[in-house]
């Protein structure tokens, strides 16, 4: 597998432009940024000038249903408050649906894809009539390949005819995707020691992981590998809650044909209760600083020492 990818002659010009290192920052339109925002960016950001690599902005706008412009344009004001600048164009993910697609259909060429139509709460429900039922590792049940088993949903069409049917989710194979992909996983992890590692993939933890739905044309997962690799990134630089999921994005490249990029996952910002600051939750929005009075360059200390 990966000998040769699907991306080839769209990743032409990346692969003739000089080797320099490429960082990104990718948030989501759907809040204000964060202090703890303001520590992945400029960790990325710090990162580049160190080795004179490159510094990019994605806004991953991909949930149509969440994404804001206000947001969008919140993102570019609080950057540019601390001072940090990047490489256009940005990419927005909701002007890149084709790619997704392209990937998709070549995951459902290779047999990998089902449609799905079961909700959620036919899972919670079939989860917890079994005690013990394994969860992925954002907690969530895992699917029991209902339709899968039943053979009474699939693919008779192609992955995108399918979803634009509607009511129906594409969901990966895991078993046999794993099968295909053959050899054992594995990703090159950085430490904030400078020290790289090893560390062994399972992508079979997550299940069989939706990579689609109607209201989303491609998954966080699917979109992620895509935009990494169409756009030359070769270090990814995120926070610890994603760790986990890099086992299942390196299938994905591989089963892809796509590179494989250095990650580091750092540490997540707490507030004083000791949960992770989110958007969702009571985190106090840069803007927000700001108008109390914080200069960039308090952010930036305080960003900085985290």
């Amino acid at each position: 597998m990966g000998e040769r990818s699907i991306f080839d002659a769209k990743s032409a010009e990346i692969r003739m432009t000089p080797a320099r290192r490429t960082f990104r920052f990718a948030p989501s339109p759907n809040g204000y940024l964060h202090l703890g925002h303001a520590c992945s960016a400029l960790l990325n950001f710090d990162l580049a000038q160190q080795c004179g690599g490159r510094f990019l902005l994605r806004i991953e706008d991909i949930d149509q249903g969440r994404a804001r412009p206000e947001f969008e344009a919140a993102i570019y004001e609080d950057l540019a408050w601390l001072g940090l600048t990047w490489e256009p164009p940005v990419r927005r993910q909701s002007e890149h649906f084709e790619d997704y697609a392209e990937a998709l259909a070549a995951l459902d060429a290779l047999g990998l894809l089902y449609a799905c139509d079961c909700k959620r709460s036919d899972i919670a429900r079939a989860a917890a009539e079994r005690p013990g039922w394994p969860r992925d590792p954002d907690g969530a049940p895992l699917y029991p390949r209902t339709c899968r088993a039943k053979g009474g949903v699939s693919l008779r069409r192609p992955a995108r005819e399918v979803l634009q049917a509607g009511g129906i989710a594409l969901r990966l194979d895991m078993a046999k995707a794993a099968a295909l992909a053959g050899r054992s996983l594995s990703w090159r992890e950085r430490g904030a020691d400078g020290v790289e590692r090893i560390v062994e993939a399972h992508p079979a933890q997550w299940g069989d992981v939706v990579l689609a739905r109607k209201d989303t044309p491609a998954s966080y997962h699917i979109a992620v590998v895509v935009d990494d690799a169409l756009q030359g990134v070769t270090d990814v630089v995120r926070g610890a809650d994603l760790y986990r999921a890099t086992g299942l994005h390196r299938l994905l490249q591989r089963l892809l044909g796509l590179p494989e990029p250095l990650y580091r996952h750092h540490a997540l910002l707490r507030d004083a209760a000791g949960g992770k600051l989110s958007k969702s939750g009571s985190s106090k929005p840069l803007r927000a600083l700001r108008a109390e009075g914080m200069t960039a360059r308090e952010v930036l200390r305080l960003a900085r020492a985290s």
